[in-house]
């Protein structure tokens, strides 16, 4: 393993510690009083405290020194003091360890007592401290200039979305999004269990993926020795289980779909069903326009959100327009009665890109998505789609051709997708029959199995049901103002990482990290002149430094520094 200069410093303070006895990694249980919450909430002047957390940045001035805590709940300043820390004739425990053995981005636990300083900054005087973890690589610090510019910041998307610990140490408001994401869970399961619905689990390794048109995750069960399938959805599942009678169930489900990236798009997401029986989709949308103000609210305290430069405002009700009359708004097309061909040729007359292997509800879906969906920013309901693109859903009742369906959009993008539910199980036969047909025309979006058991499910008679899937993922982007999937997600799918290219250091170059190695920014005219190199031998290793990212120089005022990265 190629170790960085810092990185070796960390190691051999390490080995350091080990021969004074004290362990970096402990293993006893270290019992809190108070966090820095806590702290600043109920602050009473010399109250006894017990905290723990990592080292943030300090500031040494002898035998004293201020420095930052940080833990879960945000950070406060603590107050190093010599004598108060050691109290007889041994320094050893200020001077050597926290002076010259501690590194920012260690974890620490203090005992110590409040007071306020000259300032009114609110602080923990230090009476004792002890080492927990030991970081072994230093942590991206950024700083603030005396002009509010940030230097140094942890911000490439790459190296966030890869090292999310890192980007949650250092980068605090990454934490709001994902705290808020679990406020959205815990309001959207209480407004369930509030209407007397059950939250159940079904597989996530299904012999036949259904539910969903897209393209499967495959592996093979070595034991019974058949394929099986990450599933595409939940559906079919929760409706045997309303067969089976259950009148409301409802499931947070990890679904995975072997298809492309982009900022809106994973190949692994978290969606929730809902399915409640003797409803109709009418009845879903009042439902869920209620359920989606409530989980805002939950979120953010209000109904509206920011986005972009947009504000969302989740109110209910929202609007309502059916597919045909958004599609006869923005293209003037009236989709209604139109044939396959006809359809397809106005789809290749407006600049979309078409083929062979498209049936009509696919030419529909893409004559909607690409003049249709961004007009639609607020909270709207899309109602009454074509049945060609509904295989699980009622037909319309009094509109011939169409479905009793709708999807949520907002912003331009779909959030929730509902329907009256089919449970005719011949009509659902015919359905799953034409999907097979469009995958061997070429659809490899379209369902490629007829599920018998499900049909069987059918035949022993589903009640008139209603059901919903929200994309959760997408649904807390518009609440915090996120416009890529893979900020709200922990740990988003991501190319493997590229090896570090190995970097052989000459004896030129090792002499410059030495004199770095404090990790403080030292004048470059000071290094050169401690480094005792040659004018031509400096330039080449200061280059190297330099270029394989080792070192910075920056230029502070007058000032030009040279600092270890």
């Amino acid at each position: 393993m190629q170790l960085s200069e810092q990185e070796i410093i960390r190691r051999e303070k390490l080995n350091k510690l080990t021969e004074m006895g004290i362990n970096a990694f402990p293993a006893d249980e270290y019992t809190l009083t108070d966090t820095t919450e806590s702290i600043k909430q109920n602050f009473t002047e010399s109250k006894q405290v017990k905290i723990a957390g990592r080292l943030m940045s300090r500031r040494i001035q002898g035998k004293a020194s201020f420095a930052e805590l940080q833990d879960s709940t945000g950070r406060i300043q603590v107050y190093f003091n010599r004598d108060e820390i050691c109290t007889g004739e041994d320094k050893t425990l200020y001077n050597e360890v926290y002076k010259h053995l501690l590194d920012i981005g260690d974890i620490i636990g203090i005992e110590g007592e409040l007071f306020t300083t000259q300032v009114g900054e609110k602080t923990v005087l230090v009476k004792n401290f002890t080492l927990l973890t030991k970081s072994l690589r230093p942590l991206p610090q950024p700083r603030t200039d005396e002009n509010g510019v940030v230097h140094d910041a942890f911000n490439d998307p790459e190296l966030r979305y890869r090292q999310r610990y890192v980007d949650l140490i250092v980068n605090p408001q990454v934490k709001e999004t994902f705290v808020k994401r679990t406020k959205m869970y815990t309001a959207m399961r209480q407004f369930f269990n509030d209407a007397g619905y059950i939250e159940v689990e079904t597989p996530v390794l299904q012999a036949i993926p259904g539910g969903a048109a897209a393209r499967p995750f495959i592996t093979h069960h070595n034991a019974l020795d058949i394929p099986l399938y990450m599933r595409i959805a939940n559906e079919l599942y929760l409706k045997r289980l309303i067969v089976g009678g259950f009148d409301g169930v409802y499931e947070f489900s990890k679904n995975f779909r072997n298809e492309g990236m982009d900022r809106t798009h994973n190949p692994e997401f978290t969606v929730m069903e809902i399915y409640v029986a003797y409803k109709d989709y009418y009845w879903m949308m009042d439902f869920t326009e209620k359920m989606i103000e409530h989980c805002a609210i939950a979120v953010n305290g209000t109904t509206k959100a920011k986005f972009g430069d947009q504000e969302i405002d989740f109110k209910a009700p929202y609007a309502r327009v059916s597919m045909t009359e958004a599609i006869q708004k923005y293209t003037g097309f009236d989709i209604t009665g139109k044939s396959e061909q006809e359809l397809f040729d106005f789809a290749k007359s407006i600049g979309i890109e078409v083929n062979e292997t498209m049936g009509k509800g696919k030419l529909i879906d893409e004559i909607f998505g690409e003049k249709c969906e961004g007009n639609f920013i607020q909270p709207t309901f899309i109602t009454d789609y074509p049945v060609e693109m509904s295989p699980l859903t009622k037909k319309h009742r009094s509109q011939e051709g169409l479905t009793e369906r709708f999807e949520l959009m907002v912003c331009g993008k779909e959030i929730a997708n509902a329907y009256s539910e089919l449970n005719d199980p011949i009509d659902q036969r015919e359905r799953f029959e034409e999907q097979l047909k469009l995958s061997e025309k070429g659809d490899d979006e379209a369902g490629q199995f007829i599920d018998e058991d499900f049909l069987r499910a059918l035949e022993y008679g589903m009640p008139p049901t209603s059901g919903m899937g929200i994309g959760m993922d997408r649904l807390i982007m518009f609440l915090t103002n996120n416009a890529s999937i893979q900020e709200v997600l922990f740990f988003p799918q991501m190319k493997p990482e590229k090896a570090v290219p190995q970097i052989e250091l000459g004896d030129d170059e090792k002499v410059i990290l030495e004199i770095l190695k404090s990790g403080e920014q030292i004048a470059l005219s000071d290094v050169k002149e401690q480094s005792k190199l040659s004018g031509k031998k400096w330039d080449k290793a200061s280059k190297t430094l330099t270029k394989n990212n080792l070192v910075k120089v920056e230029k502070i005022d007058e000032n030009v520094l040279m600092k270890l990265v």
